[in-house]
């Protein structure tokens, strides 16, 4: 994994060398826009406070001002969240790039014949992912990310994917769903579960997705229609096995098959 110790913590070098940790994480710094980590504190700087009544006070003149303000800082926060790894990308290709946006959103990655790697409190996974800057990114988990439309560029670049989970992504829409074409050929397993802004237009799009051979489309409340979307969508992929409502099977069976309890979803 490591090299021996030489004045620093180095990377063994394969086909070329791997930059240190140390060095990898400056271009992850500067990637995020933080070019110095030491900020003065000034010594009038307490008097200048303002406690937070006093600032809404100042700033909204109701509550749905307030409302505006907080809802434009979330925007603004998900999408810097969702910036294209540009730099990373092009320093250690779409693999790591890939790979350290998801960890950084929270999620995990498995590169092709590895383990599983997910972030933890310390962040010691930035120093192992450029060893794998050669190694294809089979699946992804990201379940419950911020991940929008524009951080989706940081994924399609992965055309090896096999296994993707967007499940409870709040920011995922049909719009996400359009771009997954790009993974048209790769793409096995994909689950959309409790996505709430994903409807019918959206799983739609799929049909690209002829590669598909399990797809959880359950508990999506954008969805008007479930028991009928999973069969269309069933239709529209005939060989990928569909997960929705358990009462989208019974739209299938003749009344006297139909199980009696229908409220329980399937499980995956």
């Amino acid at each position: 994994m490591a090299a021996p110790r030489a004045g620093g913590i180095q990377l063994q070098a394969q086909s070329q060398s791997l930059p240190s940790p140390s060095q990898f994480l400056r271009l992850v710094a500067q990637e995020r826009g933080i070019h110095s980590m030491r900020e003065s504190v000034t010594p009038g700087s307490r008097e200048k406070r303002r406690t937070l009544l006093q600032f809404l006070t100042d700033h909204f003149q109701d509550v749905q001002t307030l409302r505006e303000y907080w809802l434009q800082k979330q925007i603004l926060k998900v999408n810097q969240e969702n910036r294209h790894f540009t730099a990373i990308q092009n320093k250690y290709g779409p693999y790591v790039a890939g790979a350290l946006f998801v960890l950084k959103q929270g999620g995990a990655v498995k590169f092709q014949d590895q383990e599983w790697i997910r972030p933890n409190e310390r962040g010691h996974f930035l120093a192992e992912l450029p060893k794998f800057q050669d190694v294809s990114v089979e699946a992804v988990d990201a379940s419950g990310c911020a991940i929008n439309y524009q951080g989706m560029s940081n994924l399609l670049p992965l055309k090896e994917l096999r296994y993707l989970s967007l499940q409870r992504c709040p920011y995922v829409d049909d719009w996400c769903l359009s771009r997954l074409y790009v993974l048209a050929g790769s793409l096995q397993e994909l689950s959309l579960a409790g996505c709430p802004q994903v409807s019918e237009r959206g799983l739609a799009c799929l049909h690209h997705l002829q590669n598909l051979r399990r797809l959880d489309i359950s508990d999506l409340p954008a969805v008007s229609h479930p028991g009928l979307t999973q069969i269309l969508v069933e239709e529209m992929l005939p060989h990928c096995e569909v997960l929705g409502a358990d009462w989208a099977q019974n739209l299938k069976a003749g009344p006297d098959q139909q199980p009696q309890n229908t409220s329980s979803p399937l499980s995956s």
